[in-house]
């Protein structure tokens, strides 16, 4: 899976952070949870943390979600 790209975010004066992605409004955080997001972006790959943070990611199941019967179009004979 590639990595996540184009997400950027801006602290403003009154503590808030504002996430983007292709500079779109992704997210905007306050209080506590603006704290625990810097703490984490500035931990690991701020990349990885806004796509988790905004639910902008892949979440790996895909392809498994794509066999399953619920999917198969009219083999189960429900809809």
């Amino acid at each position: 899976m590639s990595q996540p790209r184009g997400f950027s975010f801006e602290q403003r004066a009154d503590g808030t952070v504002v996430v983007t992605h292709h500079g779109r409004a992704a997210a905007t955080l306050r209080g506590a949870r603006a704290q625990k997001f810097l703490a984490e972006a500035g931990a690991g790959d701020p990349q990885l943390v806004m796509a988790r943070w905004t639910g902008s990611y892949k979440f790996g199941n895909e392809r498994v979600a794509r066999n399953h019967p619920r999917h198969q179009g009219g083999r189960t004979g429900r809809r």
